[in-house]
């Protein structure tokens, strides 16, 4: 008897549509052309599951940037799945901390697919097991949606608890809800975990600048459980495995685009997992975020700070990217660069997100040899006045009075 065919996974997170920074108005859409980014790399991942026969596609949180959409953006996230339901493929959307609504009576951004009973499409809204019948066979797909500690201060217990002990209250109660999940897991079918949180030891990124409260973290130890096949996670920006010398994979698939300069450099994607009990593979598959690009250039030591700067820029592929340019001049050499002049040479960018100048000033406070730690303090304010030109009856007065508050 052969084995079954694998089952083929794609696991993606933290698509946050809605971020405008470093965007100007598209006027052929109307839309910032930096929320069009976002979008066009959810399009570059359901092509690829779509093209590779995907079975299931694990969103693992934070489908938008606010958590109250606007209908542009509910409409541009909506389309992007009917392709892949209309398709047969089965979705699992994970409710991430900026899908969740202020008040924990409200509905989260993502509900909407589960009221109107959306085909093939699981809202992960709580703590659960999900038995999901694919075309290649049936998974177990365990949800551990975003940990709010308001659910704790709706209970009399906790309300007397200070920050720090209900974070580590609430730490214990997801640590005892995901063994309570991998307790209740088929061992003879293939079994996923997918959960938004931030687990120890995994580096953070800019995420920092765009998180909605603090963190409960959870002990990487917790989700190694041979129970699961795969551990599919959210909330973290950067694209990491948690543990990749084991089994069975822990991984955060990262953001699909560059939220900031915090993550130039940072290559962004999705993960493609080939999923069988006890012999699953994957790999990282990268999409073509837009490239943050900083230009940094050392101007001090030239007589021609725009030429040197020229050349610093052609050493950088600014195609279509987001720019910034952080200069080192000396105080002379100000009037010399332009911001106009800059923005000239960065014509091939995208978006040009600051330029800064760091200016080199000389000491107009001559200190005779001596170094500040030397000196009296009677001394530094005599060497401070005459820096300052200060008249000689006026510097008198000024040290005398300062003489008597030095002896006091």
């Amino acid at each position: 008897m052969s084995k079954p065919e694998k089952i083929r996974l794609l696991h993606f997170a933290d698509l946050h549509i809605g971020m405008e920074n470093y965007g100007r108005l598209d006027p052929a859409t109307g839309v910032n052309r930096r929320v069009l980014d976002f979008v066009q790399r959810l399009d570059e991942v359901i092509d690829y599951g779509l093209e590779h026969d995907v079975d299931l596609v694990i969103f693992a949180g934070d489908a938008y940037k606010t958590r109250s959409p606007n209908p542009t953006h509910q409409r541009a996230f909506a389309r992007r799945i009917k392709r892949l339901t209309d398709a047969g493929v089965e979705v699992v959307l994970l409710v991430g901390n900026h899908d969740l609504p202020t008040m924990t009576q409200k509905a989260s951004s993502i509900d909407i697919f589960r009221t109107l009973d959306v085909p093939n499409v699981v809202v992960g809204r709580a703590e659960d097991v999900h038995i999901i019948q694919t075309r290649r066979g049936p998974v177990q797909v365990a949800t551990v949606p975003y940990p709010v500690r308001q659910r704790l201060l709706a209970h009399d217990d906790y309300r007397s608890l200070s920050i720090a002990e209900l974070d580590s209250r609430l730490e214990e109660i997801i640590t005892g809800n995901i063994h309570g999940l991998a307790a209740q897991i088929d061992p003879d079918l293939p079994a996923v975990l997918t959960a938004h949180l931030s687990v120890s030891g995994a580096t953070y990124g800019s995420e920092r600048s765009v998180m909605i409260g603090r963190d409960a973290v959870v002990l990487r130890s917790v989700l190694t459980d041979p129970a699961w096949d795969y551990v599919a996670l959210g909330h973290i920006h950067r694209h990491q495995s948690l543990n990749p010398d084991g089994s069975p994979p822990v991984v955060y698939s990262g953001s699909l685009e560059r939220i900031d300069f915090g993550e130039e450099g940072q290559p962004k994607g999705f993960c493609w997992v080939e999923l069988a009990r006890g012999e699953t593979s994957w790999k990282f598959v990268e999409v073509a975020a837009r490239p943050f690009v900083t230009v940094r250039a050392d101007l001090r030591g030239t007589d021609d700070p725009l030429a040197s700067l020229r050349r610093a820029v052609g050493g950088h592929d600014l195609k279509d990217a987001v720019v910034r340019v952080i200069l080192h001049l000396r105080s002379d050499q100000e009037k010399l660069i332009r911001d106009h002049d800059v923005r000239a040479l960065l014509a091939e960018a995208a978006f040009v997100g600051s330029i800064n100048r760091e200016v080199e000033r000389e000491s107009r406070v001559r200190l005779g040899g001596l170094s500040p730690e030397e000196m009296t303090s009677s001394q530094l304010l005599e060497r401070y006045l005459d820096a300052r030109g200060t008249q000689e009856e006026r510097k008198k007065e000024l040290l005398a009075r300062a003489a008597e508050i030095f002896t006091e």
